[in-house]
């Protein structure tokens, strides 16, 4: 059987042109990231389901800020670092604090961890 490696589907912990494309989508529009987490496809993938569940995290910070004061750019602007981050370089970005609890929560791991 010969097998064509150029069609195949890519692995559990490969990150595809599309998971980087779905993950910067999810820190500018944090309904995305929530739409992924609901996707049979996508939510299995650990580099989506990475970057998705910490824009919803940033998402949430920047809604609490935004009531609160007028501070919610900063989260914002952070979480649209961290896509664009994820969409060039393949990065596992990480938050400062909300990884850690996300982590802690079972929420998220990396391949291999």
């Amino acid at each position: 059987m010969n097998v064509d490696a150029d069609n195949m589907p890519p692995g559990p912990d490969e990150v595809t042109s599309d998971d980087r494309l779905w993950a910067l989508l999810g820190y500018l529009f944090p309904l995305i990231a929530l739409i992924v987490l609901l996707m049979e496809g996508k939510k299995d993938r650990p580099f989506i389901r990475w970057h998705a569940v910490t824009a919803l995290m940033l998402a949430v910070i920047t809604f609490i800020l935004s009531i609160t004061a007028c501070l919610w750019v900063l989260p914002y602007g952070y979480g649209i670092f961290l896509g664009v981050q994820a969409y060039q370089s393949s990065q596992w970005s990480e938050a400062p604090f909300l990884t850690d609890f996300a982590q802690q929560q079972g929420w998220i791991a990396k391949p291999g961890m």
